[in-house]
């Protein structure tokens, strides 16, 4: 009994009332990830490494299955020439029109590094996970998918100018990676929780202002996602739903950039 509960703490991701064949098949599935360098709760406190202006986690993009992802990896949905550009593994965002850039492929089990810098204050944009090509089909421009997970990228200046704009304090978002089920699409989010129960709110605050760059980990296995902010894991939830499709940028009205995209598919 003892060895399996260590293995289930060990997992946490794992159902426990797995059968033991599966339970076998995610045992040797954890095993090769493990030595091939799969970063995981256990290591996530080592220390990170500082270059330029972020603090980036060390992964080692070297390990099976990792790629280093560019444009001719996504196609445009619902924005113009302008609204993402790529100069090789760097792309520019314009933040017009609002709608998503997707993966020219669908994913269910990954994890995913990317890096991104706000040039405005109060930007706003986000990376979308599993996201059904249903809701991107003949989606207009100005419009963003009624289905999948926003994994936000929100600038600290967000709250401030929201604040100046309306009287009221953000207390319904904040700019350090809320994760949320968007439209048709459903997730039970991680605490702390933002008030109405939807959002899953960071429990730390690592995100760098605009003009500076921050790195995301994002990890989705079996419908659970979790996201590290500049080295640290902050938020995520369980029984999404989706939990398989398209990756998406998102343009939501302010420019911004992206590098350092490596993607890694998992069993």
């Amino acid at each position: 009994m003892r060895l399996v509960s260590d293995f289930f703490s060990a997992f946490p991701f794992l159902p426990r009332n797995s059968t033991p064949s599966a339970l076998m098949s995610l045992v040797l599935t954890g095993c090769c990830l493990i030595s091939s360098g799969l970063p995981s709760v256990a290591n996530a406190d080592e220390p990170a490494e500082q270059t330029g202006s972020v603090s980036v986690k060390v992964f080692d993009t070297n390990a099976p299955r990792w790629r280093q992802l560019d444009g001719d990896d996504f196609v445009r949905v619902n924005g113009d020439d302008q609204t993402l550009t790529w100069e090789g593994t760097e792309a520019l965002g314009s933040g017009q029109p609002i709608g998503v850039t997707r993966t020219n492929f669908e994913v269910k089990n990954f994890e995913l590094v990317i890096q991104w810098m706000h040039l405005k204050p109060a930007g706003n944009s986000g990376v979308f996970a599993w996201v059904p090509m249903s809701a991107l089909k003949d989606l207009p421009p100005n419009r963003l998918p009624n289905t999948g997970i926003e994994v936000q990228m929100l600038d600290l200046d967000y709250g401030r100018m929201y604040t100046e704009k309306t009287g009221k304090p953000p207390t319904w978002f904040t700019s350090h990676g809320d994760i949320f089920a968007v439209g048709k699409s459903s997730m039970q989010p991680f605490p702390p929780l933002s008030p109405d129960g939807h959002r899953s709110f960071p429990s730390a605050e690592t995100t760098n202002p605009h003009g500076e760059w921050n790195q995301y980990y994002v990890r989705g296995i079996n419908g659970e996602i979790r996201l590290w902010v500049n080295g640290v894991e902050v938020s995520g939830g369980r029984s999404c739903s989706p939990d398989e499709g398209f990756l998406c940028l998102e343009s939501e009205g302010s420019p911004i950039r992206f590098r350092e995209i490596w993607l890694r598919e998992l069993p």
